[in-house]
């Protein structure tokens, strides 16, 4: 492979340099002599190539890590949960994190232990390979694929196509950053597709007198700092095309994208300075004629959410989607639904972006029973409202880059919530605890970004607000209100403003339609009449 980007070192950052001189993959030759020294042993260069292993440091930098396990379309079996749970129990002291892209995170692994922890990921089929780093990321898909009544095609096969492709592939483990794919057949957009860097999403085009379903594509879409709604493409894929569009599509921002300031190398830079039509010529050099777009089926945004008892397309069998409290669990809990999996279904276990749990393939007259047993008094499909939508990353508990917690105090907000409000249409809270967006505070109704206040000159950590986001027909991010709120001052600031919307929205409004309409002034006078003037003053 021909390093274009490496004619010209003067241009690349210090992590391109590393790159260079070693391949992020090569890491894994490396961990079985990491794993007899230790942790002291990990060099500074060799520790963040840990990435492409899966493996993220801990904050407090005391030997242990983060690991992050693909789920490729969110589906796995009662067989590697149950794996997963060995694995948070004997080595994560029994915690398991389901994250916003459907995979599974552990925490306090130790270096030494990693053998035996891939050996058991790679015996049932799984593996925590290249789940971070600057290559593709895990493959998210519908977690309904195979069973979903709303889904134009069965995009599962399609997902593991591409999932194989780039897994341990070399020609593009070394891109300028991450890089997120998103394919589903699903119509209520479950993957947030104007947020990922490629995704394909329903569509339909008559070919030579037949309608022909496949995808339409979108690209450049993330998070972070600087967020960007993906750009779409005038192009229409067949199934059997997806994968040539992947690989065109991430060998141009191989080849193409920015390797200089690092905050500056997302696939969203390049699109934005390109525009829609050139990467579109680009991506037609390398992966031939496609046809122009057809006709669009993608019906809104469900956000991913899957609560309740529901019937799937199979005649006679249910999925039902439970709520996981900030997609927090422990081992035991993820064990026994390995059990009720094969109780009560076919061991089918599906992972939410939303950061839930669906168990699939249950016979109707088995579903009384499933939601009798212990496990669903927690896990419940019925959660109550604002815990049943409300998303976070880890926080400062684990992450580098956090300033504040926000698994706990996440769970207290929305608790205080549902106890001090009733509501009948549902407001999504998410809560990062940097500007990076890891909880996508950016695409909440409700987004809560860390940050840190004084009062009485003394460091608090506080919250912003952020109102108004939504994907699907209409996308747009979240706006900052003014003010940084104590956290201890947070959950009444959030009730307030709910309690404005509920008392003035016209009847179904949602809550983002709500926004729109009644704009950003709104809103900010009501968060200064709650913190008054002076709090204001000293927060902001």
């Amino acid at each position: 492979m021909q390093r274009i980007w490496a004619q010209d070192t003067s241009n690349l950052n210090k992590h391109e340099l590393i790159k260079l001189k070693k391949d992020g993959l090569d890491i894994l030759d490396d961990l079985n002599n990491y794993s007899q020294q230790g942790f002291k042993a990990i060099n500074e260069e060799d520790l963040d190539l840990m990435k492409w292993a899966g493996l993220y440091s801990h904050k407090s930098a005391d030997g242990h890590f983060m690991m992050r396990v693909k789920i490729p379309g969110g589906i796995m079996s009662s067989t590697q949960a149950r794996t997963l749970a060995g694995i948070s129990q004997d080595f994560g002291r029994g915690l398991v994190d389901i994250t916003t892209r459907q995979a599974i995170q552990f925490h306090w692994l130790t270096v030494e232990n990693t053998p035996e922890i891939y050996k058991r990921l790679t015996d049932v089929g799984l593996s925590s390979v290249e789940a971070c780093g600057d290559c593709p990321r895990t493959v998210v898909g519908n977690p309904l694929h195979g069973i979903d009544p709303n889904e134009v095609l069965d995009a599962s096969q399609l997902v593991q196509q591409v999932y194989n492709f780039f897994q341990n592939n070399r020609e593009f483990s070394n891109l300028p950053r991450k890089y997120k794919i998103s394919i589903s057949g699903n119509q209520f957009n479950v993957n947030h597709a104007e947020i990922n860097d490629i995704a394909f999403t329903p569509a339909v085009k008559e070919i030579a007198g037949n309608k022909v379903k496949g995808f339409h594509v979108k690209v450049g879409g993330g998070l972070s700092t600087k967020p960007h709604l993906a750009q779409i493409l005038d192009i229409f894929v067949r199934p059997e095309e997806v994968l040539k569009v992947a690989v065109a599509s991430t060998t141009i921002f191989r080849d193409h994208g920015y390797r200089g300031l690092r905050s500056h190398n997302r696939l969203k830079f390049l699109v934005a300075d390109w525009g829609p039509e050139k990467f579109k010529e680009e991506l037609l050099k390398l992966a031939g004629p496609l046809a122009n777009r057809g006709e669009d089926l993608s019906k809104g945004w469900n956000a991913g959410y899957f609560y309740g008892v529901h019937q799937q397309k199979q005649p006679g069998l249910c999925y039902v989607g439970l709520s996981v409290p900030l997609g927090r669990m422990d081992a035991a809990e993820l064990d026994e639904l390995a059990r009720l999996a094969e109780k009560y279904g076919d061991g089918s276990i599906r992972t939410c972006n939303s950061q839930n749990i669906i168990i699939a393939n249950v016979p109707k007259a088995q579903v009384p029973s499933l939601l009798a047993e212990k496990l669903l008094q927690r896990l419940t499909p019925f959660a109550k409202t604002f815990l049943a939508h409300a998303v976070s990353c880890p926080g400062n508990q684990f992450c580098n880059k956090a300033v504040v917690e926000t698994k706990e105090r996440l769970r207290s907000i929305a608790e205080y919530l549902d106890q001090h409000i009733e509501i009948d249409i549902p407001i999504r809270i998410n809560a990062s605890g940097c500007p990076n967006s890891c909880g996508q505070h950016q695409i909440a109704d409700i987004g809560l970004q860390g940050s840190v206040t004084k009062i009485d000159g003394k460091r608090t950590d506080a919250f912003e607000i952020l109102i108004g986001g939504w994907l699907g027909n209409t996308p747009g991010f979240a706006t900052k209100l003014i003010g940084r709120i104590p956290d201890d001052n947070i959950a009444p600031a959030i009730a307030h403003l709910v309690n404005f919307y509920l008392n003035s929205r016209a009847e179904g409004e949602e809550f983002n339609q709500f926004v729109r309409r009644v704009g950003m002034e709104a809103f900010q006078e009501k968060l200064n009449q709650f913190l008054g003037t002076d709090k204001l003053q000293q927060m902001a």
